[in-house]
């Protein structure tokens, strides 16, 4: 039996070290427009979110999301996935150098042999909701928005939005790995509600980092869409393998913990990704 074809894009902004497994596809995200120092367009040698169909200028708003727009419009394997240049799927450590731990195309062929979707081990907040981390954290009129959005567009997945909301933990970073008609249904449905919210959403004065709204709630759309199909029954848990998620740099734990209860407390919003 001939295996399927996996292509995982690594979303990235700069040059970095990259996986040496070709399953992996380095993607320049945010190329459009995008110059060095003597104006001419930069160029790493990755494949750029400019080519094709795109939403590469969206980046500054959209984050990854170009690079998952730009997998969807232009690329044909049976599984298509989304990891970051400093965050990737881990199934087991081999070794010192991290990058030795990331997940191969052997180790994705085992899991998708009896699964559909591969997602990174579920992140809990344990004191909030996704909703109250994100109203505590970001701006909670993103989320109302959406969810008039939902009501209007998709009302069948408004319960399913608001169970979510109401949990403790999610599945975070916009990083899956799925077969590639479940890919794409997910992107049909996620683009047109973006694009209504950024419709609603001015975002004057708001600073680099808050820009990147869209991104972050997609995020929360991703488990939204999840939960909807399995209590659709058109996909099942046990379709879905999650898997150890690895972080190429250390995380300061002390910094991102303290910045999460003064945003919790004190309410601090936050300022900058940790």
């Amino acid at each position: 039996m001939a295996e399927n074809t996996i292509v995982i894009i690594v979303a990235t902004h700069k040059k970095y070290r990259m996986p040496e497994d070709s399953m992996y596809l380095p993607l320049l995200v945010g190329a459009e427009g995008r110059t060095d120092a003597d104006g001419r367009p930069v160029d790493f040698g990755y494949q750029k979110d400019n080519t094709g169909s795109n939403i590469s200028s969206r980046n500054s708003t959209y984050s990854e999301l170009t690079g998952l727009y730009w997998a969807w419009k232009n690329l044909s394997a049976d599984y298509i996935g989304l990891v970051h240049y400093r965050r990737y799927f881990s199934v087991k450590k081999k070794g010192k150098d991290p990058f030795a731990n990331i997940m191969t195309s052997e180790e994705a062929q085992s899991i998708l042999r009896n699964h559909s979707i591969i997602l990174p081990k579920r992140r809990h907040y344990i004191i909030e909701t996704l909703y109250s981390h994100y109203v505590h954290t970001l701006n909670e009129t993103h989320l109302d928005k959406t969810r008039k959005i939902i009501e209007e567009r998709c009302p069948d997945c408004l319960a399913s939005y608001d169970r979510v909301m109401h949990r403790t933990w999610g599945y975070m970073f916009n990083m899956m790995v799925m077969r590639r008609d479940l890919f794409s249904e997910y992107c049909s449905w996620l683009f047109p509600i973006l694009s209504a919210l950024e419709q609603q959403v001015d975002l004057t004065g708001y600073s680099d980092f808050d820009k990147r709204l869209f991104g972050r709630v997609s995020e929360l759309l991703f488990d939204v869409w999840i939960e909807q199909r399995i209590a659709e029954k058109r996909i099942s848990r046990k379709e879905i393998k999650e898997v150890r998620l690895l972080s190429m740099e250390p995380v300061n734990w002390w910094i991102k913990g303290t910045s999460f209860l003064k945003a919790k407390f004190f309410h601090q919003k936050y300022e900058r990704s940790f």
